[in-house]
């Protein structure tokens, strides 16, 4: 049992997160030393120095070491190659005999190869394909409940609806998968979960159960690491010294989340083993909303998650917030309600990023952006970017210029 003491904060960090806020690793073992004239960072800030990220720049790319440069001017075009990788990610499978055909026995195979990678975005099996791919990026699937979620990602997807319809969507965010001989089918269906207003995933019940914890801090993570592709912390600001080992470096106000010293029963303020603020500044104004889903993803009229002390009371408002303090997406989005939070993600240029991000990966047989850190310079993916955006934000706009692209078609 979790015992209530000035660390509460890390111990919920530990067991919700898996790493201290800081990110350092929190397994037990030799004390690290680090040396005091050289400040702390995060791996988000030691990445940054490193990639463009995922925000809306128009930063230039970077020069390449002459080694690197030297490799990839020597890649040579070969659409038959690209046709065979471009056919196993969309169908599953080979690209035929004649599909070959068409691209060795013609003088314009750059058009021949458009035409097929558009036919293969129209294949029923692309749909079971994105169905894998939206299984793998939001971590759920396994039984009709966890399967839905990603069913709807797909369906929006191939159906060629905007991306946003993830947050904003009010009906037919519960719909069935399944797969046979015939092909794939995805049967529409709404979610019944006692939520008034639907706001896409965001009130998906399947992903309200699967995510349930203490103080609703495994769903705030899903949606963060899911859809802006990167773990917490998510926002920084000038460092500040607030007493402890490292810096405060949220752009929040220390005292705008709950703490000993403004009614909290969980110390969000402790520094002592991390600031636990870095990462909680973000998340604790996001997380009441999400706090009303029980364990089986059903709406309540009250607070439905506990808090990690003796006896795991329910959880208040004020457990994450001070009185008066409203809720955000990211400091200076105030959101209300998850009508409003899906509002903000959709309009959020970090998850347009992030999702191309995603499609990128797919398509250069790359890992995942958050598990397997393979961050993507938004100097690499900006032709990608600007399709998704010139196309409404529909997202199978991206996946086709993935596939087109003078990378994906280079050897």
């Amino acid at each position: 049992m979790i015992r209530r003491s000035k660390s509460t904060c890390a111990l919920m960090v530990l067991s919700l997160l898996g790493v201290g806020c800081d990110g350092v690793n929190s397994g037990e073992g030799p004390t690290l030393e680090v040396e005091p004239a050289r400040p702390v960072q995060t791996p988000n800030q030691r990445l940054s120095e490193v990639f463009d990220g995922f925000g809306p720049t128009d930063a230039a790319p970077r020069d390449l070491p002459a080694e690197w440069q030297e490799r990839l001017d020597a890649r040579e075009v070969d659409y038959g190659a690209a046709l065979r990788v471009a056919s196993l990610r969309t169908r599953g499978e080979l690209p035929s005999m004649l599909e070959l055909a068409v691209i060795d026995g013609i003088d314009d195979q750059s058009r021949a190869y458009e035409v097929l990678v558009d036919e293969f975005l129209d294949d029923p099996r692309f749909l079971r394909m994105l169905f894998a791919f939206f299984r793998d990026a939001m971590k759920m699937g396994g039984d009709e409940t966890l399967d839905s979620a990603p069913a709807f990602a797909a369906d929006v997807v191939f159906q060629d609806r905007p991306f946003s319809e993830i947050f904003t969507a009010r009906s037919g965010t519960c719909p069935t998968y399944a797969d046979s001989s015939e092909g794939p089918e995805i049967e529409p269906g709404d979610c019944d979960n006692a939520v008034e207003v639907h706001a896409g995933l965001l009130t998906h019940p399947g992903v309200m159960q699967h995510f349930y914890s203490n103080l609703a801090f495994r769903r705030v993570r899903w949606v963060q690491e899911t859809f802006a592709c990167r773990a917490f912390p998510a926002e920084f600001g000038e460092p500040r010294d607030v007493g402890g080992e490292g810096d405060y470096f949220a752009p929040w106000d220390f005292l705008s989340i709950a703490g000993e010293s403004n009614g909290g029963r969980v110390d969000f303020h402790d520094v002592e083993s991390a600031v636990c603020a870095n990462c909680h500044a973000t998340m604790n104004h996001i997380a009441p909303l999400f706090a009303r889903f029980d364990e089986q993803g059903r709406w309540q009229e009250d607070i439905a998650v506990p808090l990690p002390l003796d006896g795991f009371p329910v959880a208040l408002r004020t457990d994450w917030l001070p009185e008066g303090e409203p809720a955000a997406w990211r400091m200076g989005v105030v959101v209300e309600n998850m009508t409003e939070l899906g509002e903000a993600l959709a309009a959020d240029e970090e998850v347009a990023a992030c999702v191309v991000a995603r499609v990128w990966n797919w398509g250069l047989g790359r890992g995942d952006a958050v598990g397997d850190m393979e961050l993507v310079p938004a100097s690499v993916t900006a032709d990608v970017r600007r399709a998704y955006s010139e196309s409404g934000n529909r997202l199978k706009a991206a996946f086709r210029a993935t596939l087109l692209s003078p990378d994906f078609v280079r050897f």
